[in-house]
């Protein structure tokens, strides 16, 4: 069964996959390395995680997915 996630958990695993691959292209970049751990911190504290969902490996993987997915359809 999927998940749900709130759709701005969603967008910012997919701003946090923009950055990586934008930081995989570029390395060296201290902006982009700094804007991935704040990303990070985002994702990892919010407040879904919190609500009794749970942050199991299984979960932060259907969470990349379904951000990987939505990326897709809009590009």
């Amino acid at each position: 069964m999927a998940r749900t996630f709130p759709p701005d958990l969603v967008e910012t695993q997919r701003e946090w996959t923009r950055t990586y691959e934008a930081l995989a292209r570029t390395p060296f970049r201290t902006v982009l390395r700094r804007r991935l751990q704040l990303l990070s911190c985002r994702v990892v504290s919010h407040p879904y995680w919190s609500a009794g969902t749970g942050r199991s490996p299984a979960a932060r993987t259907e969470l990349r997915r379904q951000a990987r997915t939505e990326q897709q359809q809009e590009g």
